[in-house]
């Protein structure tokens, strides 16, 4: 069993699991790149985030990361809601911007998080038959193989932020929500996280979800 955690807020249960993100958190924010093509291609500062923002829960990207549509329709469709939008963006132009780097000081983290006896969880909206080279493929997968547990949007065909995408990894932890400490980039995640009681760290940079996740557990470098 882990120690016990630093936080001691009244109604917190210890927390016993930890819920990572994947792009932002382990890898870097895709956002980075979004912003050099806005600026390659004259669009206006994150354009490409606001076409994703709009109608959230229905438009090409979600529907992309629930495996509803193909990459070849998300093209298309991307295509027409950024064109609604002002300007038109190939949905295969954003896709193609998706690939980070690894973030090796929060994979030495999370190497850190299960030796002190947590359980860890990948909490990943992707999409199904991304491609990457052999090499990257590897460092991605030996990733993944920590965790003890991946939900994937693409597979369980829910998403962040939708509450059940959360359930189903507290159900297959075995743990409650509020046993719960959720890491992502994005607070429209973290807010449903919160809501079923799990505590959240939003990552901003390395150095301070790092800092933030050493407090909450008692961790030290």
């Amino acid at each position: 069993m882990p120690n016990p955690p630093t936080d001691t807020a009244p109604g917190h249960a210890p927390i016993t699991a930890v819920l990572w993100d994947f792009g932002g958190v382990i890898l870097s924010s895709p956002f980075e790149a979004f912003s050099r093509y806005e600026q390659e291609h004259g669009l206006p500062t994150d354009f490409i985030r606001t076409v994703n923002a709009t109608n959230p829960h229905h438009n090409a990207w979600a529907h992309l990361e629930r495996s509803d549509i193909t990459p070849e329709e998300f093209d298309e469709e991307f295509a027409l809601e950024s064109e609604e939008l002002g300007h038109r963006v190939h949905g295969r132009d954003v896709l193609a911007l998706l690939s980070g780097y690894v973030r090796p000081d929060m994979v030495d983290l999370l190497d850190r998080v299960k030796a002190a006896g947590y359980q860890v969880a990948c909490l990943t909206n992707n999409i199904s038959g991304e491609h990457a080279s052999d090499e990257r493929s590897a460092t991605i997968a030996a990733i993944m193989a920590r965790f003890d547990v991946v939900v994937e949007s693409s597979k369980v065909g829910v998403r962040k932020p939708e509450p059940r995408f959360y359930e189903i990894a507290c159900e297959l932890l075995g743990v409650s929500p509020g046993e719960c400490v959720f890491l992502d980039d994005l607070g429209i995640n973290l807010k449903p996280a919160a809501a079923m009681g799990m505590r959240t760290i939003k990552v901003l940079t390395a150095e301070q979800a790092i800092a933030d996740l050493e407090a909450l557990l008692g961790l030290t470098g």
